[in-house]
């Protein structure tokens, strides 16, 4: 009898152990996965990446138009933006990007991401991630993710764009050039919403 007691009591403090074990691992994972809130924000709380990646996507399907970009660089172009795909993607296009030249980079959801691909007179095609929103998803800067034509990163390609709505007929967007282990220009444009 005696060592059958001994077994249970071994057996209930292991299944204890066990059960605590699991219940620490499920809050921790709660808590790094967001589904717990242990800061004690409320109404100051932050937006979620995928809430951010969905109104900073609807911000650019309202660019839909005609626009003159300015570029720190001292040039000027013509820029469109239009919706396609029944809504899922937002396609820039700048004819005149350089003389005989057009580039177009294409927005798109990617599930809880916000995405671009770049397609440039640089012959690749770099696909950046939105990696930071701020200003209620007014303020987006995404970042080099992969892309086609590029077989390493230091091949030169755009590698970083910061966008900003500053209103409904004003924005400004600012690309980073990466080449050989580091950003080698930046440059700003911006753009005025044509009638």
């Amino acid at each position: 009898m005696h060592s059958h007691c001994e077994i249970k009591r071994v057996s209930a403090a292991t299944t204890s152990r066990s059960t605590i074990g699991i219940i620490t691992c499920l809050v921790l994972v709660a808590g790094a996965s967001g589904i717990v809130d242990s800061s004690n924000q409320g109404a100051n709380k932050k937006v979620s990446n995928s809430g951010a990646a969905q109104i900073a996507f609807e911000l650019l399907k309202k660019l839909e138009g005609k626009w003159i970009g300015r570029s720190t660089k001292g040039w000027e172009e013509k820029t469109s933006f239009k919706t396609i795909a029944g809504g899922s993607v937002v396609v820039e296009e700048t004819p005149e990007a350089n003389p005989d030249e057009s580039m177009m980079t294409m927005y798109h959801l990617d599930g809880d991401r916000l995405m671009l691909t770049h397609y440039c007179e640089a012959k690749n095609q770099p696909r950046l991630v939105a990696t930071s929103f701020a200003d209620g998803g007014k303020t987006i800067t995404f970042t080099f993710l992969d892309g086609a034509n590029i077989p390493t990163r230091d091949r030169g390609h755009m590698d970083k764009l910061v966008m900003h709505f500053m209103d409904d007929n004003h924005v400004t967007k600012q690309w980073t050039w990466y080449q050989d282990g580091g950003e080698r220009w930046l440059e700003e444009i911006r753009l005025v919403r044509q009638p």
